[in-house]
């Protein structure tokens, strides 16, 4: 975590007891547009290909974790929490978990297809390949806190 990112985390605290599990990041592809979507409480879900936790030898999210969320220059803009993980293939994601993610016009349409152009950009940089069922971590999120 920068320290922008611990200063406003611990702002936020001030001298309450702060949860233990916080990691500060940005969303892939668009983050500016992106972390605006989660400020305007739009974007309530996230996520992400299973494999990358595993290549980057990474802990799964937990109903534990906060995230300071960063825009495209590493600046915090909000903080959010963690309210349900699940894992399974990307052609199982319900439509309604889609639209959660709060993307594009807002259809099932739109983030299969920009997720399959996000997620064979990702992999081919690996040596992977993209599959229709490829294991996704699907998470729920609250916003906790928009940076004044």
């Amino acid at each position: 975590m920068n320290q922008a990112s611990l200063e406003y985390w611990n702002n936020y605290w001030k001298d309450q007891e702060k949860p233990e599990r916080v990691t500060a990041w940005q969303f892939g592809g668009s983050p500016d547009y992106l972390a605006q979507l989660v400020m305007d409480g739009v974007k309530k879900a996230t996520c992400s290909g299973y494999i990358f936790y595993e290549v980057e030898n990474e802990p799964l999210p937990t109903t534990e974790d906060y995230s300071v969320v960063l825009n495209s220059k590493d600046e915090p803009v909000a903080i959010i929490k963690t309210v349900d993980v699940q894992i399974m293939p990307m052609n199982e994601v319900p439509e309604e978990f889609a639209i959660s993610e709060g993307e594009g016009d807002r259809t099932y349409q739109y983030w299969w297809d920009v997720h399959v152009e996000f997620f064979t950009k990702e992999l081919r940089e690996i040596g992977r390949e993209y599959s229709k069922d490829m294991l996704l971590v699907c998470e729920r999120f609250e916003l906790v806190d928009v940076k004044r």
